[in-house]
């Protein structure tokens, strides 16, 4: 075990690339340290237990993967609403950038495909690699090696710089394979790191080796993700740390430097465990939140006496599909269009849902409260 993080070299160009060691820090577990582990530890545990209390806790995962995806682009500079992602999926002409929006489309796909096969399989290079080349296909990066690792140089720094004003190089081209492979046997070595421990190692570790040509935060993110339902350490794949991390960007950013540039650890991982206490309470107030919007819905529901049965069925369809047109209400509920439209109406008159169109006819309606609830944070 050691403390250096690795070493800059000198490349054939002048400037100085970063070369990782193998994962091997030996952690120094101050009292603020072991705190804040126990304390994201506990907040970990809370959240893997609220979905056990939800009225539908898959559409609550279903709803933080969008909102999870959303984030991460923003990160990364894109301009994305959960409005705008929320009319694609239905279907509708979005009033944002189409080419952004499959950023965030894509990044949920491969939330799912990964989440899915790290039912059948280990956390592994093949399935990172795949999971990256469904990340970026059709997007802007989608002429950079998607699936690939680099085969040129790629850096860190303020729109502009050159390499040799980068804040950050990493590893060059032809050490990237070696590195890799240093990194999935720590993933999948058994030892005594605590779970969260590792998980921030992995990511910051993925973040330096810095592998791709595009999409190396995504991914390094998804990872985050990946790891602890892979460990078992979340039933459901409900750690989402973009919004921490696109909220103190600029700490991100230095805390990881802080590792390369001065074998600083623990501070990483402070920032880290703090990150997932703060977004573990953040999601589980969420959930409750949504639990008190069922209850209130069925009240107004009740008080403005609309629809009976209908009424609390079109409600459960809504926290299934928070856009919806009276044609999808007449085929899930099996009633008529006429029928449809009268109870859309009725639940627009009493502020359950709202028409998002501006149409005339081919009207879509939203649950404008419960995606208020799930978009906090992600307003660009």
């Amino acid at each position: 075990m050691g403390r250096k993080a690795g070493e800059f070299v000198k490349q054939p160009g002048g400037y100085e690339a970063f070369i990782p060691y193998p994962l091997a820090p030996d952690i120094m577990y101050d009292a603020e340290l072991r705190l804040l582990l126990s304390k994201a530890d506990a907040a970990l545990a809370r959240l893997d237990g609220v979905t056990e209390v939800l009225p539908n806790p898959d559409i609550f995962v279903a709803m933080y993967v969008k909102k999870e995806a959303l984030l991460s682009a923003q990160i990364e500079g894109t301009q994305v609403s959960l409005q705008g992602v929320l009319e694609f999926e239905a279907n509708l002409k979005p009033k944002e950038n189409i080419a952004d929006i499959r950023e965030v489309i894509n990044y949920i796909k491969a939330m799912h495909y990964g989440i899915d096969r790290l039912q059948k399989t280990d956390l592994n290079l093949d399935l990172i690699n795949e999971s990256h080349k469904m990340l970026i296909a059709g997007t802007r990066g989608s002429d950079k090696k998607p699936g690939k690792y680099k085969d040129r140089q790629n850096f860190l720094g303020t729109p502009g710089c050159t390499i040799l004003e980068a804040a950050f190089v990493p590893p060059p081209p032809e050490k990237i394979e070696g590195l890799m492979q240093d990194l999935e046997k720590f993933i999948g070595q058994v030892d005594s790191l605590p779970v969260l421990i590792k998980t921030a190692l992995i990511h910051a570790q993925f973040e330096t080796i810095h592998p791709y040509l595009d999409g190396n935060g995504r991914m390094g993110r998804l990872l985050i993700t990946y790891y602890l339902y892979w460990t078992k350490s979340l039933s459901r794949p409900l750690l989402y740390l973009s919004f921490y991390l696109k909220k103190f960007k600029p700490e991100y950013a230095e805390n990881l430097n802080k590792i390369r540039y001065r074998d600083e650890w623990e501070t990483w991982l402070k920032f880290f465990l703090k990150g997932v206490i703060e977004v573990s309470e953040n999601a589980i107030q969420s959930a409750r939140e949504i639990i008190a919007l069922k209850d209130n819905s069925i009240k107004k529901l009740m008080e403005h006496k609309v629809g009976g049965t209908n009424a609390i069925k079109l409600l459960d369809m809504l926290f299934d599909n928070p856009t919806v047109s009276i044609r999808e209400v007449a085929d899930t509920l099996k009633i008529s269009g006429v029928a449809a439209n009268k109870l859309v109406k009725r639940m627009v008159e009493i502020g359950i849902l709202a028409e998002i169109t501006g149409k005339e006819r081919y009207q879509t309606f939203a649950f404008v409260d419960f995606i208020k609830i799930i978009e906090k944070g992600t307003r660009t």
